[in-house]
């Protein structure tokens, strides 16, 4: 009896164990699948990336970069939104993406044994090497080649003694610490914080410091708008360059790589490649006065926009992303429906605030404003500022009764009439429909909805792109 109550105890331990461990496995896949369900559920992918002159920046208006443009790629296959966050300091991004305040992090992240115990990298995007940045000597413009060669460190075992300044957290430390091992000498390292490589680099161009380390391409791009920098002395061989994924979210890792894998064999990957790394970026972006991360400008009418904005109460960068929808900062633009200028206004509404197609852009820019205004004031029923805006938008691309239909649609369905979001916008989306545009409630019949409804949703991403990388 006592030999059956041991084997019972024996087989009841096993049970339990089995059952644990299948408990503690169950629960580690529930995990990883809500990980990624989740982001399909919030229907947003939210990475978070630093604003230089390669990863995520404003040019022309425009949001661009390479790790946002892939980004928007992955994001389109997903069918789902985009959200970017910006975030200079890479410490603070592994902490960002480990609370689950992200869910990728899209950035030129080297492959290390230590990231590794952190995060899951991604199958590479690109390899690259870390490089030596310094400055050429003066006047090395009337200098030969060779000449200024004898003037740079091209051999590493002259990096003894030598001060290197680098960006806090970056990968580059253990890189010059090993460096410092292999030639038997101390290499002075000083990371700094709150700046960026970038922004390293610039000080090595002005004359503030003497060197810093940056991934080749990204020095390759420096190097167009700072042409006294020299980077042709490698200090590490290629190394693999990935995005970074939270440990748990191996869904998610997983169909990042199949469609990376996928994606960098198409002619699209390589076209976006070259846009960024090749000489392509020299002759678009080097000479351009209106990249956000070195001027902290969206266009060359800033200022002009920052006081109309004043007018409406809106942050002004609200304002240029509206301007940048309507015309891309052109004032000599002019539609095939007679709309002109910087503000795009039609001829009868021009001719309500006193202009015409010649008038100057201060002018079409007051007189916009002044109609933006207006609009506005139709709708101080509605106390959500944020809300209001977008009737605002909308009513500026579409006109004030189409909007003003779609709100009675909303009221009479048992919608919010004060509510834009998933509501208003559903029945101004589907004002093409003879259900709703016959319906006896509408007095401005048929309405192209998707134009406005995309309208107000562009508007409203671009200007979070601006809030992003223009901090003021």
């Amino acid at each position: 009896m006592l030999a059956v109550s041991k084997l019972s105890l024996h087989l009841l331990i096993l049970i339990f164990f089995f059952y644990s461990c299948k408990s503690i496995e169950e629960k580690k896949d529930k995990s990883i699948i809500d990980d990624f369900k989740s982001i399909i559920e919030d229907n947003t992918l939210t990475a978070v990336t630093q604003n230089n002159s390669t990863d995520y920046f404003i040019y022309k208006g425009e949001p661009m970069g390479f790790q946002y443009e892939l980004l928007k790629k992955f994001a389109e296959t997903l069918n789902i939104k985009l959200e970017v966050l910006v975030e200079n300091d890479i410490n603070k991004m592994f902490s960002k993406l480990n609370n689950s305040e992200c869910d990728i992090i899209a950035l030129n992240l080297t492959n290390t044994k230590e990231r590794k115990k952190i995060i899951n990298f991604s199958v590479p995007i690109i390899q690259t090497r870390q490089v030596l940045v310094q400055r050429k000597p003066d006047k090395w413009q009337q200098l030969s080649n060779k000449s200024i060669d004898k003037l740079l460190v091209r051999n590493v075992l002259d990096l003894a003694h030598k001060i290197i300044y680098i960006q806090k957290g970056a990968v580059y430390l253990s890189r010059l610490r090993n460096l410092s091992d292999e030639i038997g000498d101390t290499i002075n390292i000083i990371e700094l914080e709150g700046l960026d490589t970038e922004e390293i680099i610039s000080m090595v161009s002005s004359g503030e410091i003497d060197y810093t380390v940056c991934d080749e391409n990204i020095g390759l791009i420096n190097k167009t708008y700072h042409q006294n920098i020299d980077i042709k002395t490698p200090i590490s061989f290629n190394q693999n360059i990935s995005w970074g994924i939270r440990k748990n979210s191996e869904l998610l890792l997983d169909t990042l790589n199949k469609w990376l894998v996928d994606y960098k064999k198409t002619r699209k990957y390589k076209e976006l490649y070259n846009k960024y790394f090749h000489k392509v970026k020299e002759v678009h972006f080097s000479k351009n006065n209106y990249i956000s991360k070195r001027t902290g400008k969206v266009s060359e009418y800033d200022d002009l926009i920052k006081v109309q904005s004043k007018i409406l109460n809106w942050d002004w960068k609200l304002l240029a992303s509206l301007i940048y929808q309507e015309s891309r900062f052109l004032n000599d633009l002019k539609s095939w429906t007679g709309a002109f200028g910087i503000m795009q206004l039609m001829p009868s509404t021009a001719e309500q605030y006193g202009i015409d197609s010649c008038a100057e852009l201060e002018e079409n820019l007051e007189a916009g404003v002044k109609y933006i205004k207006w609009i506005d004031e139709q709708f101080n029923d509605i106390k959500d500022e944020n809300q209001k805006i977008k009737f605002t938008l909308a009513s500026y691309n579409v006109g004030l009764g189409h909007v003003l239909d779609a709100r009675r649609l909303a009221e009479k369905n048992g919608k919010n009439p004060n509510e834009w979001d998933d509501n208003v916008d559903y029945f101004l989306l589907h004002k093409s429909n003879p259900k709703f545009y016959r319906d006896s409630v509408v007095k401005h019949g048929y309405c192209r909805g998707e134009e406005p409804y995309n309208y107000v949703a562009s508007i409203m991403e671009r200007f979070e792109h601006y809030k992003n990388v223009i901090k003021e």
